[in-house]
């Protein structure tokens, strides 16, 4: 016996020291913990070697006070993550953690798909700056690359906006589109995308893009390999919504519009609905694919897109919807991630919180639900932004939690069912 539990003593120390020490942050929302997955004070690199990495930190490629991770994604074992340059020494923009052989801790970011397609202004064979991203069903990896260097007043539009896409199976990139200039405007900032896969399999897929500070939704189709763009007032943030509060830091982002995107599963009638939110607003709205996917619909259906009741809980980065339905958003007002079962009709009843801690979700910035799996990450970004980080601190935090334990006992608890379709939410 005193043989055994040596045994399992020195196991302990050995995954601590190994794979990171795993924390569990308690939810007094959620029947299950978070679970800590990784978390960073500051970002580094997988260099090919030490040398090469004191260079990238004498030449000031490489400023690790100056990464912060805005969006994830899964596909196996990849878990990629995005780090915008909004400063200058990012070294890499699209990156990824082998899952396989990081289980915890702060592992250094890799490159996706290598170095030398993630060199800034490089035009057509580098991307400059990604954000949110998407890895769909048909082993497909979706990455606009915005083009720009720098955030607010310091951007420059070193490359134009393009959609690149990769296969995943041969980390090749399979198609890239450069957006038109119709689809853009001055003040175009486009930091989210929805990938809309249709019933005729992977040829059957249109991206949305969210031009938050331009007001408009930019569509692309697959098969024509085209893109246009929707405008719409619902696209635009509501100014009395403008003041934030997070994490102790008040400002004002009274300009933010459009941002976080869901789609529903596919309905009886062939399309899905697109769900859809400014930043700064308290409302969620609504839009059936059948109208984005028709250029011609699109350009005049004011009264196709439907407002949804209120959402009493603030501000809403990121949201994503499951194939049962259950849509996830996360709260930057609150440090919470809620949700709600679009079974249910839409409104402040039927809306719960699955997640909330005043430290491990400091502004959670993206959501994602895969294999049953919510992941989450958290950034603390307005104090990037406004102020300044701690290095001393842990400030960035990727958790995990399983989607069946988090709404349990939750409004967004219920039986699955199929999902009846766009003219069924409220």
């Amino acid at each position: 016996m005193k043989y055994f539990c040596f045994t399992l003593i020195f196991l302990s120390i050995c995954i601590a020291h190994c794979f990171g020490e795993v924390k569990r942050w308690p939810s007094r929302f959620s029947r299950a913990p978070l679970l800590e997955r990784f978390s960073w004070k500051q970002l580094d690199w997988q260099y090919p070697d030490e040398i090469t990495r004191n260079e990238a930190l004498a030449s000031g490629e490489y400023q690790p006070q100056n990464g912060l991770p805005v969006g994830i994604e899964i596909w196996k074992n990849k878990l990629f993550v995005t780090v915008p340059r909004w400063k200058i020494g990012i070294p890499s923009t699209l990156n990824y953690i082998d899952l396989d052989s990081n289980r915890g801790g702060s592992p250094k970011l890799t490159p996706y798909p290598n170095w030398s397609q993630n060199v800034a202004g490089a035009c057509g064979t580098g991307i400059t700056t990604a954000y949110r991203i998407y890895a769909d069903q048909c082993d497909r990896l979706w990455v606009l690359d915005t083009g720009t260097i720098g955030i607010g007043n310091t951007t420059v539009q070193a490359c134009p906006y393009t959609l690149n896409v990769f296969d995943l199976t041969t980390d090749k990139i399979v198609r890239q589109y450069r957006l038109r200039p119709e689809d853009i405007n001055q003040n175009t900032f486009i930091a989210n995308i929805a990938v809309d896969l249709g019933t005729g399999g992977c040829d059957d897929a249109f991206v949305y893009m969210s031009d938050e500070l331009g007001y408009g939704l930019i569509v692309y189709s697959w098969a024509n390999n085209t893109s246009w763009r929707v405008t719409h007032s619902y696209f635009m943030p509501d100014p009395l919504t403008g003041d934030y509060n997070v994490g102790g830091l008040n400002f004002q982002w009274g300009e933010e519009g459009i941002f976080g995107m869901s789609l529903s599963p596919i309905a009886a009638d062939g399309f899905r609905t697109l769900f859809f939110h400014p930043l700064s607003s308290n409302r969620e709205f609504a839009v059936s694919t059948e109208i984005l996917r028709d250029p011609e619909l699109a350009l005049d259906s004011y009264h196709a897109f439907q407002v949804l009741p209120e959402r009493p809980m603030g501000h809403s980065t990121s949201e994503v919807m499951d194939e049962n339905g259950i849509q996830l958003f996360n709260l930057i007002d609150q440090n919470a991630v809620g949700c709600w079962n679009s079974l249910l009709p839409y409104s402040p009843d039927n809306l719960g919180v699955i997640a909330r801690h005043d430290e491990a979700l400091i502004f959670p910035a993206d959501v994602k639900i895969k294999n049953g799996v919510i992941w989450i990450i958290s950034d603390r970004m307005p104090n990037f932004l406004i102020t300044s980080l701690n290095a001393s601190d842990i400030n960035f935090r990727i958790l995990t939690v399983p989607l069946a334990d988090a709404i349990a006992g939750t409004v967004c608890d219920n039986v699955p069912r199929k999902f009846a379709g766009f003219n069924s939410v409220w």
